[in-house]
C-alpha cells in the first residue's frame, strides 16, 4: 500500500518546512508514504527548502498555473507513481499533518474511496463570524446539491484512493473542493468526513482577497458543475415556468377577447404571452442541447477514466515484470 502526500506550493519558503515535519513517514497499514511538492511557479527558495526537509519527488511548472493546474498535475503524477492513496494538504501549514492517518483510517477500512476532513469551521479560531456563518451555509448549499453531507465544503486536506482519483475529473482553474464533492455526489463516489485539526494562521489566503470573492467564485463553480449533470431538469423546468406564465397570461387575453369589448386594450398582454412561450420553448431546447453535451462530456470522462485505468495497469504489469526479471 501506497501513500502519496501531495502539497501544491507558491512561495512558501517560511511555512513549509513546518508543513513538512507534521507528516508522518509511518502509518499502520501502509508500506510506503511519500511525499511529492507541485511547485507552481515559485520564484521563492520552496523547491530548495522541500530538498531540504526530505520532499521526495518536485514537480516544477516554469510559470504560475493556479492551484486547479497544480492540483490535477499533482494527481496525474501520484497516479502514474503507483499510488494507492493520494492526499492533498496545503503548504500554508494550514492543516495538521499529522492528522493524515485519522484521514486515510476510512479508505484502509474499506469505508470510502474520498475522505474530507472536517475543520469544524465554527471553533477555527481566526475565522471571523461572517467566516463560519458563510462557511456552514455554503456547504449546506453544495451538500444539498451533491447530495451528500459535507460538513466542510471548502476544505483542502482530502484522501483520495485511486479508483476515486482516476473517476474524478478537473473542470476549473480556480480550485477543486466545490468540484470534487459535486462530481463525488453524482458519481456515486463513496464519500466520509472525519474532523481533523488546523494549525495557527501563518498567512493570508492567495487565491481570494475577501470571504465574499470566495464565495461568489465557488457558487460560480458550484452552478457550472451542477449544471453539467442536470442541465436538462434545470432548463426545463425554468422553461416549464416561463411558458406556463405566457399561457396563463394568453387566456388572460382570450378571455377579454370573448366575453368583453376591451380586448384591444389588452394586446400588449398577447404580445407578452408570445414573448414567454417562445422563450420558454427555446429554454427547453436549450436544455435538450446541453443534456446532449453533458452526454458527451460523460463519454469523454469514461474514455479518461479508462485511459488512465490502463495506464495503471500496464504500469503494475511491467512492474511485476521487473520484478520476476530481477
Amino acid at each position: 500500500m501506497k501513500l502519496m502526500i501531495q502539497i501544491p506550493c507558491l512561495n512558501e519558503e517560511d511555512t513549509l518546512p513546518a508543513t513538512l515535519q507534521d507528516i508522518p513517514r509511518e502509518i499502520d497499514g501502509v508500506d510506503r508514504v511519500e511525499v511529492v511538492i507541485i511547485d507552481d511557479g515559485c520564484t521563492d527558495r520552496t523547491v530548495e527548502v522541500a530538498r531540504e526537509h526530505g520532499a521526495d519527488h518536485i514537480v516544477s511548472f516554469a510559470a504560475n498555473r493556479g492551484l486547479g493546474h497544480a492540483f490535477a498535475a499533482g494527481v496525474d503524477f501520484c497516479l502514474q507513481s503507483g499510488a494507492d492513496i493520494i492526499v492533498n494538504t496545503d503548504g500554508d501549514n494550514q492543516y495538521f499533518g499529522g492528522d493524515i492517518p485519522r484521514l486515510v483510517a476510512p479508505i484502509l477500512a474499506g469505508e470510502a474511496d474520498l475522505v474530507i476532513g472536517d475543520r469544524e469551521p465554527t471553533k477555527v479560531a481566526h475565522f471571523s463570524p461572517l467566516k463560519k456563518l458563510l462557511q456552514v451555509v455554503g456547504s449546506r448549499v453544495i451538500s444539498r446539491l451533491a447530495d451528500l453531507d459535507v460538513p466542510d465544503v471548502a476544505s483542502g486536506f482530502k484522501a483520495y484512493t485511486r479508483e476515486a482519483a482516476t473517476r474524478l475529473a478537473m473542470s476549473t482553474d480556480f480550485d477543486h473542493t466545490v468540484d470534487h464533492v459535486i462530481q463525488a455526489g453524482r458519481k456515486h463516489i463513496p464519500t466520509v468526513s472525519v474532523p481533523i485539526r488546523t494549525n495557527e494562521k501563518l498567512r493570508e489566503s492567495r487565491l481570494f482577497s475577501n470571504v465574499f470573492e470566495f464565495i461568489s467564485r465557488s457558487l460560480q463553480i458550484a452552478v457550472r458543475v451542477y449544471s453539467s449533470y442536470g442541465a436538462m431538469a434545470i432548463f426545463s423546468a425554468l422553461g416549464l415556468a416561463t411558458m406556463s406564465f405566457g399561457v396563463a397570461i394568453g387566456f388572460r387575453f382570450l378571455y377579454y377577447f370573448f366575453f368583453t369589448a376591451t380586448a384591444h386594450l389588452h394586446v400588449q398582454s398577447l404580445i407578452l404571452a408570445a414573448i414567454l412561450m417562445l422563450a420558454g420553448f427555446q429554454m427547453i431546447l436549450t436544455g435538450i442541447v446541453a443534456d446532449l453535451i453533458s452526454s458527451s462530456r460523460g463519454i469523454l470522462e469514461d474514455v479518461s477514466y479508462r485511459l488512465r485505468r490502463f495506464e495503471s495497469t500496464r504500469r503494475d504489469a511491467d512492474d511485476d515484470c521487473a520484478a520476476g526479471s530481477g
